[in-house]
Order: C-alpha cells, then structure tokens, then sequence
C-alpha cells in the first residue's frame, strides 16, 4: 500500500510541475519509462534508472535517473532529475516552447521552485538565460541565476527581437532560422 502511495506522490509531483505548461498538459497521464526502478519504502522514495523519459501531454523530461521522495519530517514532495545533461521540455498556453537543461533538475512542490544545477540553461522561444545555477519560483514567477564565480564563468542572458518569433513562424521548414551572434 505504501508503495502505491510514493508511486502517486512522485506522479503528483509531475502534474504539479506543469502548473505553467498548457492547461490540457494537466489532464494527461503521466508517462515514465525506465530502463528499471526501485522503491524504497522506508524512504518514502523511488528510483528510476536510464535512460529515464516522462511524458504528460507536452511535457516531457530526459534524464539519466530520476529520483521522487519527500523530504525527512515533512508532506513536501521533491522530484530530481539527473543527467548528462537531464532535459525539460513544453509548450506553454500561448503555443511558444520552453525547454530547460542542466545536470540536475530539482523540483519542489512546496514552494513551486524549479532549481537547475550544473552548466544549467532555461530557453522560451529563443531567448534564454545560462548559468551555473538557475532557479524559478513559479508561483512568485522569480528567476535568480549564478556562476560559479571562477574566471570567465558568467551569467549569459540572451534576447531574442521582437520580430524573431514571426520570423521562426514564416521560415521554411527546412532552412531554421539562424540566432544572431551575441558577441
């Protein structure tokens, strides 16, 4: 019974993940394909192993592993994706993709807050923010991004023009539009 409990919690946490994807996003199942896992009931966690890949409607994670618990003494639900690099990926209510990537992807469903570390970058629509460390409080919609703070490591942010979505819209299929140079 337990472990029925932990696999619903960690499915919970992947509805709750799409709280800004499309809204027909939160009316699909929830879709996670291993190569194995393991539940351990004590812990209240499982395990998935890799490649790992989660699918609810556009929403769709790639990871290496994927580990779903709750932390020690509380309710709170924690998602953790890891990989080389471990992927997110949707298209948000008005039709634009969003996709982010980085060696762990943390998520946790108390605070709604989306944290990517290691070589992490967070793209909508072509613009996009890189980092050592992003993080996003989707209720508070409050992104912070670091570097490690060693050398050249910085903080890239990149905005595309306002006319870059037209132009994705009405170039050919088969020659994409190119991103201008940011140097």
């Amino acid at each position: 019974m337990k472990q029925n409990n932990i696999l619903l919690a960690s499915l919970m946490l992947m509805t709750s993940m799409s709280a800004f994807a499309k809204v027909g996003d939160l009316q699909q199942e929830v879709k996670i394909k291993a190569v194995s896992q393991t539940a351990d009931i004590k812990n209240n966690q499982i395990i998935f192993f890799g490649p790992v890949e989660v699918v609810q409607g556009s929403i769709k994670i790639n990871a290496d592993q994927l580990r779903a618990f709750s932390a020690e003494g509380e309710n709170s639900k924690i998602l953790v994706a890891t990989g080389n690099p471990a992927t997110y990926s949707q298209i948000l209510d008005d039709g634009r993709p969003a996709s982010a990537s980085a060696k762990e992807i943390r998520y946790e469903m108390a605070t709604r807050t989306l944290t990517l570390t290691g070589t992490a970058t967070l793209d909508q629509a072509g613009s996009q923010v890189t980092g050592n460390l992003i993080r996003y409080n989707i209720i508070q919609q409050k992104l912070i991004a670091e570097s490690t703070g060693n050398g050249d490591d910085r903080v890239i942010t990149i905005i595309q023009p306002d006319n870059y979505q037209e132009e994705l819209k009405n170039a050919p299929e088969d020659k994409p539009v190119k991103k201008q140079d940011s140097k």
